[in-house]
């Protein structure tokens, strides 16, 4: 997987690698606004200021207990996925 340079504040929201069992499960529009209006998950925009590449697909998801943002982002001609802490 491609290594994205982050904004230093934003190096600790990556994720390892959840254990084999750890399933995502992803949030309709309506409940991931919900997550973000009650302050249980961040922003996107806020998790987006730090990256570089343009997102291209972007699903909020409950995974091991936390919310993370499962992010497609195209840069240099390449989209890779990452994974990105959303929890608060």
């Amino acid at each position: 997987m491609r290594q994205f340079a982050l904004a230093a504040a934003f190096l600790p929201l990556l994720l390892p690698s959840l254990p084999a069992g750890a399933l995502a499960a992803c949030l309709s529009q309506p409940q991931a606004q919900q997550a973000v209006a009650s302050g249980q998950a961040l922003s996107l925009g806020s998790v987006a200021a730090g990256l570089q590449g343009e997102i291209v697909r972007a699903q909020l998801c409950e995974e091991g207990g936390r919310y993370v943002y499962r992010l497609s982002v195209l840069e240099n001609g390449q989209v890779t996925t990452i994974v990105v802490d959303a929890s608060r």
